[in-house]
């Protein structure tokens, strides 16, 4: 069982840490994100079948309801519930399918944004603080070079563990065993389509979901202080696995659901609940769970603070 880190992963001597830094064009970043968009584009053109795009939506929705929402979020990053360490390496290896970043990269930079958005202030390209297109430039092409960097201090259970490091120097690799076996499977359009247009999706839909899940949608909850709030955006529940909750998820980011109220579909917590009945997870984690937050305030439908707390699901 992995233990939750007892207080945040990320320490900061002064607030000037996650404000003060530079955005500059990061080369890796860059080249892989517009090399598997030009080959998507321009490939996908020209090999297009409906069975590839058959095998496009079937694999792109398995790597972010397995991958990216249980394995890399609700497990690797907020630990929401526990399950056997195989099936939490697959998932997590699923996760880096979706080739975003290895295991613990993308916590590293998780942290550092969940760390510095409870904060009154932090820079904009932590919080998605600029217009949609430049925030498209920064997230999908750059990075940010805090002038002072904060410590960052993962559990040794993560940090240390031998298959984590593994999938950490090589996630980018980890896309030529699922294309050689499409190849195998359908030849050019089902790579094109399988894993180069799969990932350019799920890198540059990640992006857009996090620059409305702070900038647009509704709120049920204020985290009081917080330099950015999360935000709901309905239309997306479905096609982020639930992820599209976002405003819940800044209240309550220890939950393992994250679609709250009756209507709010979570794709992820009903596999979750699948999972349960089946055996293979327990111990998932509610609001009604997690330590009380003395900076979250409930709102009232019309987006004003409420008297009383919102009963738990």
């Amino acid at each position: 069982m992995q233990p939750m880190p007892l207080r945040h992963r990320v320490h900061a001597d002064a607030l000037a840490m996650v404000c003060d830094g530079t955005v500059r064009w990061s080369p890796v970043k860059s080249l892989w994100f517009t090399g598997m968009a030009a080959v998507a584009l321009v490939g996908g053109a020209f090999t297009f079948s409906w069975a590839a795009l058959a095998l496009f939506a079937a694999s792109t929705a398995l790597v972010l309801l397995f991958g990216h929402s249980l394995g890399s979020h609700r497990k690797l990053i907020h630990n929401s519930y526990q399950c056997p360490k195989w099936l939490e390496y697959l998932l997590v290896y699923a996760g880096v399918q979706v080739g975003l970043a290895g295991p613990i990269g993308l916590l590293r930079q998780h942290e550092l944004r969940d760390f510095a958005q409870r904060l009154p202030q932090c820079h904009d390209y932590l919080r998605h603080g600029r217009t949609l297109w430049r925030d498209a430039w920064w997230q999908l092409h750059c990075e940010l070079r805090l002038h002072t960097a904060p410590r960052i201090e993962i559990e040794s259970i993560v940090a240390d563990d031998p298959f984590y490091r593994w999938l950490e120097r090589t996630w980018m690799l980890q896309q030529l065993p699922l294309a050689a076996l499409f190849w195998l499977w359908g030849g050019w359009a089902f790579v094109v389509w399988g894993v180069c247009a799969r990932i350019a999706a799920g890198v540059s839909g990640h992006w857009l979901i996090g620059w409305f899940a702070h900038n647009r949608g509704d709120m049920h909850h204020e985290v009081r202080g917080a330099a950015v709030q999360g935000r709901n955006i309905r239309w997306t529940s479905l096609l982020t696995m639930g992820e599209g909750w976002h405003n819940n998820h800044h209240a309550f980011p220890g939950s393992a659901r994250l679609g709250l109220a009756p209507g709010e579909w979570d794709p992820g917590w009903w596999m979750l609940c699948a999972l349960r009945r089946a055996g293979l997870v327990w111990g998932l984690r509610l609001p009604a769970d997690l330590p009380r937050r003395p900076e979250l305030m409930p709102l009232t439908p019309a987006g004003t603070a409420a008297t009383t707390t919102p009963l738990s699901p």
